[in-house]
C-alpha cells in the first residue's frame, strides 16, 4: 500500500446511500454533512484505542476530517489533528504536515538548537552567584543611598522651619540674616555633596553589575533576532496550494492582512493540512470538519466531542486561498443577513426625540463589511433629518430584541449615559442545550477578544474585563432550560460565553455556533428594556417576547 493510500480511509458501510454534498463546506460555520459525521466517529473509535495517547488527549485537542473523491471515483476521508500530537506532527493514521518542523536534520531544529543555547546561557548568567551578589548589594545600596539622603533632607526641612521662625519672632541684624542664609547655602551644599558622594558609590556598584547586564542584553536581542528570523524562514516554507494547483506561502498570504506577519502556528491547524494533501494527491474535496476531543480550555469553550469552525486569526487567511477553485456553500452570515434584509422592522414606540425597534435574529445593527441592511440604515432613511449617531447600543447579529434608537444628539448623549452608569434595565430570554441546576444565581466571569480568533472572546482572569450577569430558570422542559438573564455589563457575547463557559451555566445557547451547535437560528431575545426618557424624565419600559 503506498504512503498515499495508506492515509485515505475508507468510510464505514453506513455511509452508503448518503447524497454526497452539492458544495464544499463553509469552513467558519457549518452543521457538519453526514458522511463527516461518520468520519469523525471512525476517527474517535481509533483514538479511543490509543491508550499511549489518553493522558494528552484528556487535556483537549482539536481533529478533523475531510471526505474526498479520488479520480478512480473512490470516497474515503482524510484525518489530521492541530499541531503537534505526542511530541510529534507525524502520525501514520493522520495526514502529515505541510511541512515537518520536527525533522532532526532541518533547519528548524538547528536553529532552535541554538537559541536553546542561547536561553541556557541566559539562565546560567541569571542564576550565578557573582551576578546575585552584585545585585543585592547594589538593592542594599540603593535603599541605604535613600535613607541617607531622606534624613538630609528632613535636617535640612527642619532647619529651614527653625530660621523662618527666627525671622518671625523679631527682627534680625544684617548679620544675623546674612548668617541664616550662609547656614542654608552650607546645608544645601552638604546635601549635594552627599547625593554625589551617595552615587559614586552607587555606580562603582553598576560598573561590574552592568557587564552582566549588557550581556544578557546582548544575548536576548540575539535570541529575539535569530526567533524573528527562524519563523520567516519557516513560514516561507509552507506552501499552500488551492484548487487551482496555485502555490503560496505563509507569508505571501498574510501580508495583505492587517497583521501581516503570520501568527505562531499557522498552517498547523487540522483543516489547511487536510486540503493540503487532498491537492498533492489530487483528491476532490468534498466536505470537511473539525471537532474538538477531551477537556475544555480554562479560558474558551470547548466541549468534548462537539464541531467547531475554522479559527480566522490563524485560518481565515490561509483558507481563504486554499478554497480558491472550490464550489463552496455561501456563508451562513450572510444568507441570515440576506433574510433579515426582507424582514419587517417593527417600530415599537416613537417620539420627537427617539424610537424603541424589534430588531430580527440576523440583521445587523450598524453595518457591516458586508453589504447589507442594517437598524441603522433602516432608521436612516425613515428618519433622513435626525442628527446623530441613531444607534444607542447593539445587539449581536444573530440576537433579536428591543434596540433604543436616539433621533437628536442630546437624546443620544443623554441615553449613552443612562447605559454608562447602568441605569437602563435589560432583560433577555433565552433557550439552553441542557439543565441548569439553580433556580438562580450570578456568572462573574472577566471577559475579552480572542485576538486568533475574532469574534469569540475568551474568559481571561487577568485580561479580561469585568462581565456580570444575573440569571433565573423560567422552565425546564425536554433536556433544555428557558432561562432570563439580566446583565449589569455590555461585552461582546457576554450572555453566550456566559452561558457556556464551564465556570459559567455549562449549558449553550442553542443554535450559538460559536461556543455550542449552529441551529437556524440564536435563541437569545432581548425581551424587556427600561430607561429613562431624556426630554420628559418619564421611566420607560417596553417588553416584546421571544418567538422560540
Amino acid at each position: 500500500m503506498t504512503a498515499a493510500m495508506s492515509m485515505l480511509h475508507p468510510l464505514p458501510p453506513q455511509a452508503e446511500g448518503i447524497p454526497l454534498p452539492v458544495r464544499f463546506t463553509y469552513p467558519f460555520c457549518y452543521t457538519p454533512h453526514p458522511l463527516c459525521v461518520l468520519a469523525a466517529g471512525e476517527v474517535q473509535a481509533y483514538l479511543s484505542t490509543r491508550d499511549d495517547w489518553q493522558q494528552e488527549l484528556d487535556e483537549g485537542k482539536m481533529f478533523g476530517v475531510l471526505v474526498v473523491r479520488t479520480a478512480e471515483g473512490r470516497l474515503g476521508f482524510l484525518a489530521a489533528f492541530s499541531g503537534i500530537l505526542a511530541g510529534n506532527n507525524v502520525h501514520p493514521y493522520f495526514v502529515p504536515p505541510v511541512y515537518d518542523l520536527l525533522r532532526p536534520d532541518g533547519f528548524f531544529k538547528v536553529e532552535e538548537e541554538q537559541i536553546s543555547l542561547i536561553n541556557a546561557r541566559l539562565r546560567t548568567l541569571q542564576a550565578d552567584e557573582r551576578y546575585l551578589q552584585l545585585k543585592a548589594a547594589l538593592a542594599d545600596e540603593e535603599q541605604a543611598a535613600r535613607s541617607a539622603l531622606d534624613a538630609a533632607k528632613a535636617s535640612m526641612k527642619a532647619a529651614k522651619a527653625r530660621r523662618e521662625e527666627r525671622r518671625k519672632e523679631a527682627a534680625l541684624t544684617p548679620d544675623e540674616a546674612e548668617a541664616l542664609i550662609r547656614e542654608s547655602q552650607f546645608q544645601k551644599a552638604e546635601c549635594k555633596r552627599l547625593e554625589r558622594s551617595l552615587n559614586e558609590r552607587l555606580d562603582a556598584l553598576r560598573r561590574p553589575l552592568g557587564e552582566w547586564e549588557d550581556e544578557m542584553a546582548r544575548l536576548k536581542a540575539e535570541r529575539k533576532q535569530r526567533s524573528a528570523a527562524l519563523q520567516l524562514r519557516l513560514f516561507a516554507q509552507f506552501e499552500m496550494l488551492n484548487a487551482r494547483g496555485e502555490r503560496k506561502n505563509l507569508c505571501d498570504i498574510f501580508a495583505p492582512t492587517a497583521q501581516q506577519v503570520p501568527p505562531a502556528g499557522a498552517g498547523e491547524c487540522a483543516a489547511p493540512k487536510l486540503l493540503q494533501q487532498a491537492y498533492l494527491h489530487g483528491w476532490q474535496p468534498l466536505c470537511m470538519a473539525e471537532f474538538w476531543w477531551g477537556r475544555s480550555p480554562k479560558t474558551e469553550v470547548r466541549h468534548h466531542g462537539h464541531y467547531y469552525p475554522a479559527c480566522q486569526g490563524k485560518c481565515g487567511p490561509i483558507l481563504g486561498h486554499m478554497l480558491q477553485g472550490l464550489d463552496v456553500d455561501e456563508s451562513p452570515r450572510l444568507q441570515a443577513m440576506k433574510q433579515s434584509s426582507t424582514a419587517a422592522l417593527e417600530i415599537v414606540y416613537e417620539d420627537s426625540w427617539l424610537a424603541v425597534v424589534n430588531k430580527p435574529a440576523g440583521m445587523l445593527s450598524v453595518p457591516g463589511k458586508e453589504e447589507a441592511e442594517s437598524v441603522y440604515s433602516l432608521m436612516r432613511r425613515r428618519y433622513p433629518t435626525a442628527e446623530g449617531p441613531l444607534t444607542v447600543h447593539r445587539l449581536d447579529m444573530d440576537t433579536s430584541g428591543l434596540m433604543l434608537i436616539a433621533k437628536t444628539k442630546e437624546a443620544h448623549r443623554l441615553l449613552q449615559e443612562q447605559f454608562r452608569q447602568r441605569l437602563v434595565s435589560k432583560r433577555y430570554i433565552a433557550l439552553l442545550e441542557g439543565n441548569v441546576p439553580a433556580d438562580k444565581g450570578r456568572i462573574d466571569l472577566p471577559l475579552c477578544p480572542d485576538p486568533l480568533d475574532r469574534p469569540r472572546q475568551l474568559v481571561h482572569p487577568v485580561h479580561g474585563k469585568a462581565a456580570i450577569t444575573d440569571y433565573e430558570v423560567l422552565e425546564r422542559k425536554d433536556g433544555r432550560t428557558l432561562v432570563a438573564f439580566y446583565p449589569h455589563t455590555g461585552r461582546t457575547h457576554q450572555l453566550r460565553l456566559h452561558a457556556a463557559h464551564p465556570q459559567g451555566l455549562h449549558c449553550p445557547i442553542v443554535g450559538d455556533p460559536l461556543y455550542g451547535h449552529p441551529a437556524t437560528r440564536l435563541c437569545l431575545h432581548a425581551e424587556t428594556l427600561e430607561f429613562t426618557h431624556p426630554d420628559t424624565g418619564r421611566r420607560m419600559r417596553f417588553c416584546r417576547g421571544a418567538d422560540f
